[in-house]
């Protein structure tokens, strides 16, 4: 694997997804639906539909120089989230995070985002914008540790786990990285 396919944070091994997975990750954060309320993709109602986002991961790796990555912790091997890189463009791409019940609180989303920032530098992308629901403070935090800033403006995006899952106000923000 190359260095933007798999490399560690402190606690953190961050790494493209492989077929073997799917059960995990349905089980571990993306099936849960109180863990995807406010992600910008669908829950995954099956093993199936994770086997699918894997499937997606490849075409966005092949298509990219990154791509979905899985976040596990460095001390036991456990995947405890994902996060990545969605590319606009060569030198522009969105990140985010989500990570599974009993990881929250401990840190994780700020340090694989960190590694993730890191790793886009490496590939020479120049900007990264994240998206965030208004209601989800903590994730707001997240971003604003790591040096994003929220854009002034909101704008309309869909957050497909919500009950009412219209396109509603989302905090946008950006981070320059050349």
């Amino acid at each position: 694997m190359s260095d933007t396919e798999r490399f560690q944070t402190e606690r953190l091994i961050i790494r493209r997804p492989v077929a073997a997975d799917a059960e995990v990750i349905f089980r571990g954060y993306g099936g849960d639906l109180q863990v995807t309320r406010y992600v910008s993709w669908p829950r995954h109602r099956s093993v199936q539909d994770s086997r699918s986002f894997i499937s997606f991961s490849d075409e966005q790796w092949t298509r990219w120089s990154a791509g979905p990555l899985l976040i596990e912790t460095a001390d036991d091997g456990r995947v405890v989230g994902g996060t990545g890189l969605a590319f606009e463009c060569a030198e522009f791409a969105t990140t985010g995070y989500v990570l599974s019940k009993n990881a929250w609180g401990c840190g994780y989303a700020t340090e694989a985002l960190g590694g993730v920032i890191q790793m886009a530098v490496q590939i020479g992308l120049r900007f990264l914008r994240a998206r965030c629901h208004p209601f989800h403070v903590t994730s707001q935090r997240v971003l604003e540790k790591n040096r994003f800033v929220r854009e002034e403006e909101p704008r309309l995006a869909t957050f497909p786990n919500l009950p009412d899952s219209e396109s509603r106000e989302a905090l946008y923000y950006t981070r320059q990285l050349a």
